[in-house]
């Protein structure tokens, strides 16, 4: 509480320092842009650029390729949020359609680094996606107040980094016994986010950025020649989203047919004499060759099976149904609550990340796909299920993995006394951190081979451990 009070005081502050700053007299500009760059959180904003970006920028240097454009667009990001702080001290706050306008700048710089991500995977799409993920956080400055649809600075910076860490781990996992240049270059970029950045923004904009109400108007963006569409949603977008009113499929157009009123045999063929099958001479009861061939092809030469409608939906108020995504690495549950439950099923390729405390999560029948959670009450369950990745990070009581080959569960300090429950599974490894919360990954391989001896009448099971001679 006393936390809060004193971050709302220095907000009022630097408020009045600005009014103040705006109706002083003298022959000098309101805001001018020399005073603007001199200020501290300016100053405080370079220092973050000197220090932490550069550090990431230097074991960037080390790795070379992809690896080191990816951290040039990080620099022009800083750079580009720094330009605008500036400009926001000289400014008035622009409108809604404005500030899609003033922000710009930064979305494009953003939109660059999710541009590498996109296409076939690369060797460091790890090192690619965590730096797009993590740029997502420069988007604090465009808080405004609750009603602009995004949470205050700080929590803004802190959630953000939560989805791209989910890559910088597997980097840390990937090489740490490989290559310690890597290693270096992701912890340099969680040390710019957390506590960089963070830090700075509860310092100086714990309630968003200060426009400066006596300053000049914000420029319009100027008009230019329409540019391809951009490889995924801006994040500083005005319109909003419409439901599009699609014709009803499946049941619900059978029973909207039977509800219009029409006749039930309207629309059907009449079936005549000549069409029944004893009048037909060329139906017989003799199998043909050559129909049990046509039966016989390739599932190639068959008419392909239409996959089912992706699905990610609230059912009931209860449960979080998300069916059949493929390739969608950005499913975001941040409305929940202890009484609801997640279900995942049939999903590729996807990460689905539950921002608060639900009932139970269960995972079925899901490929290559990963899921980030804070807390459950019940149990984390995992069923028919290959090469998933599951990362707590809060405390969860239950974990059961059954019948899934390979699982890689990563454990906060929360979580170090769930119970874990394995059956029919293989490749299982649990990775903790221990005692320092920032340090390095240990893993811990789950046994699937076990020795049953009949000793006295009964049966004793042990695991089976294995050398590595």
């Amino acid at each position: 509480m006393e936390e809060k009070l004193i971050q709302r005081l220095e907000s009022a502050v630097c408020r009045l320092e600005v009014l103040s700053n705006g109706f002083s007299t003298g022959s000098r500009s309101l805001g001018s842009g020399d005073d603007a760059a001199s200020e501290p959180s300016i100053l405080a904003f370079e220092d973050l650029i000197r220090n932490c970006v550069r550090k990431v920028s230097d074991a960037a240097e080390k790795i070379g390729g992809q690896v080191l454009e990816v951290t040039r667009i990080v620099e022009e990001a800083f750079s580009v949020e720094k330009e605008l702080l500036v400009t926001i001290k000289q400014t008035q706050r622009p409108d809604l359609a404005g500030l899609a306008g003033f922000f710009k700048p930064l979305n494009e710089v953003i939109l660059k680094a999710n541009a590498l991500t996109a296409g076939r995977r690369s060797e460091f799409f790890n090192h690619l996606k965590t730096v797009a993920d993590a740029l997502s956080a420069l988007a604090w400055i465009a808080y405004t107040g609750k009603e602009c649809g995004m949470s205050m600075p700080v929590a803004h910076v802190e959630e953000t980094w939560q989805t791209a860490e989910f890559y910088s781990n597997k980097i840390l996992v990937e090489f740490k016994n490989k290559d310690q240049n890597h290693v270096e270059w992701a912890r340099a970029v969680k040390e710019l986010f957390l506590p960089g950045l963070r830090d700075y923004v509860k310092r100086f904009y714990p309630l968003g950025p200060v426009w400066n109400p006596a300053g000049k108007m914000a420029k319009a963006p100027t008009p230019s020649a329409p540019a391809p569409p951009p490889p995924s949603a801006p994040l500083f977008s005005t319109e909003t989203s419409q439901a599009s009113t699609r014709p009803k499929e499946g049941m619900a157009a059978v029973f909207q047919e039977i509800s219009s009123g029409k006749s039930v045999t309207e629309g059907l063929r009449k079936v005549t004499d000549d069409m029944k099958t004893k009048n037909r001479g060329d139906r017989t009861g003799i199998v043909n060759t050559s129909e049990i061939g046509q039966r016989n092809l390739p599932s190639s030469s068959k008419k392909s099976v239409v996959a089912p409608n992706p699905k990610f939906e609230l059912q009931m108020g209860r449960k979080w149904a998300i069916e059949n995504q493929i390739g969608n690495k950005n499913l975001v549950i941040s409305e929940c609550d202890a009484k609801q439950s997640v279900y995942m099923y049939g999903c590729k390729d996807s990460v689905v990340q539950v921002q608060g405390k639900v009932n139970n999560i269960t995972v079925d029948k899901c490929t290559k796909s990963g899921v980030v959670f804070t807390d459950v009450v019940a149990a984390c369950e995992i069923v028919n299920c290959n090469g998933i990745e599951i990362q707590c990070q809060g405390s969860a009581p239950t974990i059961s993995v059954d019948n899934t080959g390979g699982c890689q569960l990563y454990l906060s300090n929360d979580s170090l006394k769930s119970s874990i429950t394995t059956a029919k599974s293989s490749e299982i490894n649990v990775l903790v951190r221990g005692n320092d919360p920032d340090g390095d990954w240990v893993e811990h391989v789950l046994p699937q081979q076990f020795l049953h001896v009949l000793k006295d009448g009964r049966i004793e099971t042990t695991p089976v451990s294995h050398s590595g001679a």
